[in-house]
């Protein structure tokens, strides 16, 4: 698979599989899995998806080694702020199942995003 660094020197994949408009549990489950197999290893959700517990359940379930996976999620306007971003970052990192995150974006740039960024950095 293709790569392109970014300014961090994080070799992201090129191509990605995206799980916008997929909130039914088993159907992102199993499309994540799909995915996979497949061969994508940038996967892409955020919290306002309501899916990132299905996809951790399928990266787990998958079996490929976490070293090989690139994972985005994104925070939503909600979690907005300092406290609320460090919050919003544990409960996504809770659903999805993971030790950490390869990107994580401020999802749209709305209320106090520069507390937000402030928590991610």
């Amino acid at each position: 698979m293709k790569t392109v660094k970014l300014n961090n020197g994080v070799e992201m994949p090129i191509l990605g599989f995206g799980v916008y408009q997929v909130p039914d549990y088993d159907e992102c489950k199993r499309a994540v899995l799909d995915a996979l197999e497949t061969g994508y290893r940038l996967i892409d959700t955020a919290s306002a998806y309501f899916n990132e517990k299905a996809v951790g359940d399928a990266i787990k379930e998958s079996g490929i080694n976490r070293k090989e996976l690139f994972i985005t999620t994104k925070l939503w306007i909600s979690d907005a702020g300092y406290e609320k971003a460090k919050k919003g970052f544990e409960a996504s990192m809770e659903k999805l199942r993971l030790d950490y995150l390869d990107l994580y974006l401020i999802h749209q740039p709305f209320g106090d995003y520069y507390g937000s960024w402030r928590a991610m950095e």
